[in-house]
């Protein structure tokens, strides 16, 4: 899969975390790797999986997506 899409509220400089699209036909496949964590969220009450890391134009199409996916700690 290839990454398509154009930062537009994406902070410069920032890239989206382990986020991964493509364009087939009139859909969007989006694919992700669940075993991948990037630390706690900003609020620190979730583990950040994959993030566009704000709104993001999926290019060649009006279509605008904004994805964050992530977990709950484990309890200890």
């Amino acid at each position: 899969m290839i990454q398509i899409g154009i930062d537009s509220n994406t902070k410069e400089g920032e890239e989206m975390q382990n986020v991964e699209w493509e364009i087939k036909g009139d859909k969007l496949i989006i694919e992700i790797d669940l075993t991948k964590e990037f630390g706690p969220s900003k609020s620190g009450k979730t583990i950040t999986i994959a993030s566009t890391r704000g709104n993001q134009q999926v290019e060649g199409t009006d279509a605008i997506i904004g994805l964050n996916v992530y977990k709950y700690p484990e309890s200890v």
